[in-house]
């Protein structure tokens, strides 16, 4: 199945991609495995960006959503994907 993710943000930077893209995903993926193709794909740096020094949390300063909704509004990175969903990645910005 395929899934639109959008990049936005300094993340766009670090994988040196356009803004977004289609992936190829197993059918029943999460939102997990969606993360681990795309590090996969991306490589250390795109893990660096994402998860925590443990290597499995999302850092706090990102926010996910799923057709809109956030993560905490759903199922967290256990969220279910289908076909079709359109997945957006974004850095918190924040300023003083």
């Amino acid at each position: 199945m395929k899934v639109k993710v959008e990049f936005l943000g300094h993340v766009r930077n670090v994988i040196g991609s356009n803004r977004e893209e289609n992936v190829e995903i197993n059918e029943s993926a999460s939102i997990a495995d969606l993360l681990t193709a795309l590090s996969e794909k991306y490589g250390a740096s795109f893990k660096r960006a994402i998860y925590e020094k443990s290597g499995e949390d999302i850092k706090s300063n990102y926010i996910i959503t799923v057709n809109g909704y956030l993560l905490n509004q759903l199922d967290g990175v256990k969220t279910r994907l289908k076909n079709g969903d359109s997945v957006t990645i974004l850095p918190i910005v924040s300023g003083g």
